[in-house]
């Protein structure tokens, strides 16, 4: 009897340290896993205040790669488009309200071309930035000076409000009705002025101002000559030997007494 409570009791001893030690286990699980638990909250703590700008506007990870992105992101290069030609247009207007004067020192000239009002076929026309008319149609409805864009190349026209459409260019043999994109350049008297001209010659000393160029190459400049008493717009260059103008529904040649346009001196 004796030695089986001996054996009951080193039974109930060995069990008694079991359960101890299994508690024990048990405890030390739990706390590493709280410790666990407690690091993984710092360190989303962490990274959340790296993710937060100077001023304490947090970002998600999106955002924050996103503008990491965009700091590497090389910067795009500037172009200067001031000059002509600038396929398929021409440089645009220009507020002149800071000129001063008509005096234009070499840093304040305008571009060869001119600064131009950018116009399609369904664009209103934008009396206020149009200046003075140089030129009236036969019903005294003003005519101004402009560029139509084609494909390949960038032909002087006329443009009338009342036409339409309103850019007419003297193309092909005929008074070519132009629909798509075309810039008007407003007339400045004070900068620019018509300088009698034949045979597609550059006036000496003078500037012309550039209104397009052929297919080729070959650059086009602004002209005006004489029809039934009218001042008509057209195009000349050095290899027209002379004036083109579209009216009355042709392609009209003028060989001498013609005006090109041209910056004041």
């Amino acid at each position: 009897m004796g030695r089986s409570r001996s054996a009951s009791s080193a039974s109930s001893g060995s069990n008694s340290s079991y359960d101890r030690k299994g508690k024990k286990d048990k405890k030390d699980k739990k706390e590493k896993k709280d410790k666990k638990g407690k690091k993984e909250k710092e360190d989303k703590k962490d990274k959340k205040d790296k993710h937060a700008d100077k001023d304490g506007h947090s970002f998600g990870t999106s955002e924050v790669h996103a503008q990491q992105m965009h700091q590497q992101m090389p910067l795009m290069p500037s172009f200067d488009n001031s000059g002509f030609p600038q396929p398929p247009g021409f440089p645009q207007t220009h507020d002149r309200s800071t000129d001063s004067g008509s005096f234009q020192s070499p840093a304040n000239a305008p571009p060869p071309s001119g600064y131009r009002v950018p116009l399609t076929t369904t664009s209103a026309f934008p009396s206020q930035q149009a200046g003075q008319p140089p030129c009236q149609d036969a019903d005294g409805s003003p005519i101004f000076i402009g560029s139509a864009l084609f494909e390949n190349s960038v032909h002087p026209c006329k443009i009338g409000p009342h036409l339409s459409p309103p850019c007419m260019v003297p193309y092909g043999g005929q008074e070519y009705a132009h629909h798509g994109r075309y810039d008007l350049l407003p007339f400045d008297p004070n900068i620019m002025e018509l300088v009698p001209t034949s045979r597609g010659e550059i006036p000496a000393g003078r500037r012309p101002i550039e209104g397009g160029y052929e297919e080729d190459g070959s650059k086009l400049y602004h002209a005006v000559a004489n029809v039934q008493g009218l001042k008509v717009p057209g195009k000349t260059g050095p290899h027209l030997d002379g004036c083109n103008v579209s009216f009355g529904g042709a392609e009209l040649v003028i060989n001498d007494r013609y005006d090109i346009l041209c910056w004041r001196n």
